[in-house]
């Protein structure tokens, strides 16, 4: 089932809604959209699970819009579509900006329904090197990526799968990376860029420090575009966050070790 939610009087968001059982609110990586979990959301839903996948505002079947890329207001989305959907003892699952997303949601909109978080791969709580914080990629080097999304955006996207995303010792099929690059190309520019000066801008290392809730990471060793440091990072820093490493995978580990991540997202769901 595909539902179209309301979020604000100018955007609505899509949401497919299929299976049964508790619910698993997954959120996308950038630039792509919920399609990415296909791989996940059979395999949860074979096993018992309802899967919620939700297009972020600009990406996918959702509706583009001006403004509202930054990490709170898409948190706010996100509990909209919660709200909307009554969903009761849910947890949320996200991949690399999406888990950044969900350790802001976490903090910003924690209640009684939500049991847990598993993140894959988390951009987060910093995608950028900030001072005490060496990890990741430097603010102008996003920057400069962005400017390539303004000037080319299938160039430049194309240019970050093959040297980023897929930058792993694990063979994906070209035809993978075409149906996934032919996917992320679906986004607005607008939500493109946006969401991407949000990964550099945003800084979630204060936040992090107040979840209460546990959190669960899966995070590929060989991950280019948000290294590993990231959720060993979170490890220490959160309150509750349990890694487990996937040896090999790059941060197309959702893919490349789909069978490993599986496994690894039914304990954590199931713990």
């Amino acid at each position: 089932m595909k539902h179209r939610i309301q979020v604000s009087d100018e955007v609505a968001l899509n949401v497919d809604d299929f299976g049964s059982g508790q619910p698993l609110v997954f959120l996308h990586g950038w630039p792509a959209n919920n399609t990415m979990f296909e791989y996940q959301a059979d395999f949860v839903v074979e096993n018992g699970y309802r899967y919620v996948g939700i297009d972020h505002r600009g990406f996918g079947l959702s509706d583009r819009a001006a403004d509202g890329y930054d990490y709170d207001t898409i948190a706010d989305d996100i509990q909209k579509v919660v709200d909307e959907l009554n969903l009761k003892d849910y947890i949320v699952v996200g991949f690399s900006v999406g888990g950044a997303l969900a350790l802001k949601y976490g903090v910003k909109h924690n209640n009684d329904n939500l049991k847990k978080m598993v993140l894959l791969g988390p951009a987060g709580p910093s995608f950028v090197q900030r001072d005490g914080y060496p990890y990741g990629l430097k603010a102008e080097d996003v920057t400069a990526l962005i400017d390539s999304i303004n000037d080319d955006q299938p160039k430049a996207i194309g240019d970050f799968g093959e040297n980023s995303f897929f930058n792993s010792d694990v063979e994906v099929s070209e035809e993978y990376k075409d149906y996934f690059n032919n996917m992320t190309l679906t986004s607005s520019l607008i939500g493109t860029v946006k969401l991407a000066e949000s990964l550099r801008d945003e800084d979630l290392r204060e936040e992090i420090k107040s979840l209460d809730l546990p959190v669960y990471g899966i995070h590929g060793t060989a991950d280019h575009v948000c290294p590993i440091e990231f959720s060993e990072y979170l490890e220490k820093e959160a309150p509750d966050y349990t890694l487990s490493k996937v040896e090999g995978a790059g941060h197309a580990l959702f893919f490349e070790k789909k069978d490993e991540v599986n496994r690894l997202l039914l304990e954590a769901l199931k713990k």
